[in-house]
């Protein structure tokens, strides 16, 4: 049985415009991993705990040397600190990010939410989409979440 293509509604974009969308999510994508990272060491921390390397790893579902060579790529970057026989601790650089990347998320998350998407799978499919999201359309959101005035 062949198989239909689904027709496009617009032309083709040139390919200047069509690249730019390619490159945006290749840019999301990479920070989507340091933005996870550093978002859950600011949830650990507040949650009164210590951010250690077994606790990242069990949370993000990763083995403790994945989580290591992240650590060590953030601490170059500059977002965390690590101090011997304690856990991981954000810089302010961190803490930024980590309260920029939480803002997206409550806001996809909301915003699922008022289409209707049960609380759980609004928490999961955040995860993914708040990397991807632009100011532009997070600002959207945050319209249809506030409603009419």
């Amino acid at each position: 049985m062949a198989r239909r293509a689904v027709p496009r509604k617009d032309p083709l974009p040139d390919a200047d415009t069509h690249s730019e969308g390619f490159r945006q999510t290749r840019e999301a994508r990479r920070g989507a991993l340091i933005e996870d990272y550093v978002e859950l060491i600011a949830d650990l921390i507040e949650d009164g705990n210590e951010a250690r390397q077994v606790d990242i790893a069990a949370r993000l579902g990763v083995a403790q040397p994945t989580v290591a060579k992240m650590l060590a790529r953030l601490a170059t970057d500059g977002l965390v600190s690590r101090k011997p026989y304690r856990g991981v601790f954000l810089t302010d650089a961190g803490q930024a990010v980590a309260l920029e990347s939480r803002a997206r998320h409550q806001t996809v998350e909301a915003f699922l939410r008022c289409l209707g998407v049960s609380p759980e799978t609004a928490r999961i499919d955040a995860e993914g989409i708040e990397h991807h999201v632009s100011a532009e359309t997070l600002d959207a959101f945050r319209k249809f979440i506030a409603g009419p005035r």
